[in-house]
């Protein structure tokens, strides 16, 4: 599956002229196989070794490009740094408090909300945005030992 998803992302970078540099595709792969909602400094700091040259503003214009084109959401939560999310469906977040981690949370039925906002307030609606938090079980075993 990841496979398939990193062929698509590199022909809608081609289809939006975008060059594919070894940079890039490594970026995108492991933004694609990510399940942690990777900063650019992580992003950064795994790739460093593999792209000597490479630089944490590399990684943030790449990352730019990519949100530009529809690949790759921005996640702002507060002051903490951006996370990225590579995009497949819609799907919402469910966060920890206590250490930040981010969780993926599919539940179609919320889609009914836009077409509801929509007719309740006349607005032409373009996306929403949910977030959930609590604890993580890891953070919810560490606080009964």
């Amino acid at each position: 599956m990841a496979q398939i998803q990193l062929k698509e992302a590199l022909e809608t970078l081609k289809d939006t002229g975008v060059r594919i540099t070894p940079q890039r595709h490594a970026i995108l792969e492991y933004l694609i196989n990510s399940m942690s909602h990777p900063t650019a400094d992580d992003i950064y700091k795994a790739l460093e070794g593999k792209f000597p040259n490479m630089s944490v503003a590399t990684v943030y214009n790449n990352l730019r490009v990519f949100r530009e084109v529809g690949l790759v959401k921005e996640l702002t939560y507060g002051d903490a740094s951006s996370r990225f999310d590579f995009v497949t469906t819609h799907h919402y977040h469910v966060i920890c408090e206590k250490c930040g981690k981010i969780v993926d949370f599919h539940y179609p039925g919320l889609d009914e909300v836009e077409h509801l906002a929509s007719h309740v307030t006349g607005f032409k609606i373009s996306h929403h945005r949910m977030e959930i938090y609590g604890t993580c079980p890891d953070c919810s075993i560490k606080e009964a030992h």
